[in-house]
């Protein structure tokens, strides 16, 4: 008799951690579901991320191509003219904004084709802003990034000292330069890196 009694103990005992360990395995597999779901949202949120990035690109690609389209395209730059007269400053800022700089030739091919553009696309200016200035030292030009510039083609040496600082590419003498006071009106034509 004590043995069916202790059968029944083991029988009840055994049930008992079966139970027991049924929960905690649950608890576990909870806790594991939850851990993969976390790891999911990160997931997403990383795709989703990548997403909008790519979807930006893309918008910034498109843009890029309407101004191709309004403008022309030279080498790996877009440039697009614009009709109203404005400062130096005031000019390269409406460039910045639209996304891009004041032209700037880096070689007589690029200064040559913009000169070309310009005469199309700005008929009867005589001169257009480039986005070139010696402002922070006298005689030495640099770009508007601040960039020392390798390329000149200056009409005469630029001599406006400390009056004349930015520079404009004129019709009249071939698409030279000269430099001008930067608070002079003028046209200006920007200049887009095509990535």
């Amino acid at each position: 008799m004590g043995r069916p009694g202790l059968t029944i103990f083991f029988f009840v005992a055994i049930l008992l951690l079966d139970q027991i360990s049924g929960q905690s395995s649950r608890s576990k597999n909870k806790k594991d579901r939850r851990s993969k779901e976390k790891e999911k949202d990160g997931d997403l949120k990383t795709q989703i991320d990548k997403l909008w990035r790519e979807v930006n690109s893309l918008k910034e690609m498109q843009a890029l191509q309407t101004v191709c389209l309004r403008g022309t395209k030279i080498h790996k730059k877009c440039y697009l003219a614009f009709e109203e007269t404005k400062h130096f400053h005031e000019a390269n800022e409406d460039c910045i904004a639209k996304g891009g700089t004041l032209a700037i030739p880096r070689d007589a091919d690029e200064n040559s084709a913009l000169r070309d553009y310009g005469k199309k696309s700005l008929p009867g200016a005589g001169d257009f802003w480039l986005g070139i200035n010696d402002m922070v030292t006298e005689g030495k030009f640099v770009d508007v990034n601040g960039i020392a510039i390798n390329y000149f083609n200056w009409d005469r040496s630029p001599n406006g000292g400390k009056r004349k600082n930015c520079a404009l590419l004129t019709q009249a003498s071939q698409g030279k330069w000269v430099d001008e006071v930067c608070r002079s009106l003028k046209k200006y034509v920007c200049e887009f890196i095509i990535p």
